[in-house]
């Protein structure tokens, strides 16, 4: 019976260095390229963000940070124009700054 050791096997024979090398390259390989919304998406995420604030509805928005795309569910308390960011605050009354720049997507929670 043949038991493979995998990685295991072949960790040995690497420096240190190339093993963090090719950690590194694994975390790299997951991040994801930031895309550029067009004119009508920015009209709509315009819309539902102000429909958001002023009725005061929760919602979900898909930013990027740190390489990757992230989603926070909460409410939008207020847009600050002189630093371009977006305060909002989640279930857990932990308050986030997101640039403008950076939102992909903001869509109204139902229920």
């Amino acid at each position: 019976m043949i038991q493979d050791r995998g990685r295991i096997k072949w960790t040995s024979m690497m420096l240190p260095e190339h093993v963090k090398m090719l950690r590194d390259w694994v975390v790299e390989d997951g991040y994801e390229t930031k895309r550029i919304l067009d004119e009508q998406q920015l009209e709509e995420m315009n819309a539902v963000m102000g429909e958001a604030m002023e009725e005061r509805k929760d919602v979900t928005v898909a930013h990027y940070e740190g390489n990757r795309y992230q989603l926070l569910i909460g409410r939008i308390h207020y847009y600050n124009e002189l630093t371009q960011k977006l305060h909002i605050v989640d279930h857990f009354q932990q308050a986030h700054y997101i640039k403008l720049s950076d939102i992909a997507d903001v869509r109204i929670m139902e229920g």
